[in-house]
């Protein structure tokens, strides 16, 4: 690898964090760990991360009851699968500063749609819209779950889980497979993406435990802070590149 072992391993402790909090909440394994790799090592932004979120929702797909919405999930991933040729030719034209950008502004992003007092409905053109923008993000830099979060907000847990991880999987897949087509995924990349893979195994592990102890309600305003000042740090950062 031309990108340090030691940096690698290092950031796999913020993906165990992400995997944590998304076993927890549904959602956090790229709004948590995408503003450390983009600091740290932006080079590997963003098929390492959409390594992991391809296998860490498989993983809750095929260990946890399924209970899928089909018609949400179908117009989500079919207006993000249209906008994915987009977030591919953004990390083509971009360098790992306007990435690093991205990656901030995407965080506060979901930080303010989270915090809105709006009730967003399950409903198919919202559906859409939120596939549409994740098209982008989710490809360009690996964030884009908490937009289809807030629209299946108010379905089931059950629900809410097994749809957020089917548009996870079905998502990374296309991103990746558009990347790769651009020329965007590399050795390093996935080398990157397969060491961080037991990390996913401990965060889910930590997970478990945290779900039980911590309501969702109490962890999220946590998260959300911690997510925000990192994504800050982030702007700062490359504003003065």
């Amino acid at each position: 690898m031309t990108v340090s072992l030691t940096v690698v391993l290092a950031l796999g402790l913020t993906v165990a964090l992400g995997a944590a909090i998304q076993s927890a909440v549904g959602f956090g394994l790229a709004v948590v760990a995408a503003p450390f790799v983009v600091l740290v090592e932006p080079a590997l932004m963003p098929a390492s991360l959409l390594v992991c979120g391809f296998f860490l929702p498989l993983w809750e797909l095929i260990r946890h009851e399924r209970d899928i919405d089909w018609r949400l999930l179908g117009s989500a991933f079919a207006a993000r699968l249209l906008l994915t040729p987009v977030g591919a030719a953004l990390v083509v034209l971009a360098g790992t500063r306007e990435i690093a950008l991205l990656v901030g502004i995407m965080v506060l992003l979901v930080v303010a749609v989270s915090l809105t007092p709006v009730s967003i409905r399950a409903t198919v053109p919202n559906a859409l819209a939120a596939g549409t923008i994740t098209g982008i993000s989710g490809t360009a830099a690996s964030i884009g779950g908490p937009f289809f979060a807030m629209v299946l907000q108010h379905e089931r847990p059950t629900r809410i889980r097994s749809t957020l991880a089917a548009f996870f999987v079905l998502g990374s897949a296309s991103g990746l497979t558009a990347l790769a087509i651009a020329g965007e995924v590399t050795r390093d990349h996935m080398a990157a993406g397969l060491i961080w893979l037991p990390f996913l195994v401990l965060g889910v592990w930590f997970g478990r435990p945290l779900r039980r102890a911590v309501s969702p309600r109490r962890m999220r305003p946590v998260v959300l802070t911690f997510c925000a000042v990192a994504s800050l740090v982030v702007i700062v950062r490359a504003l003065l590149l």
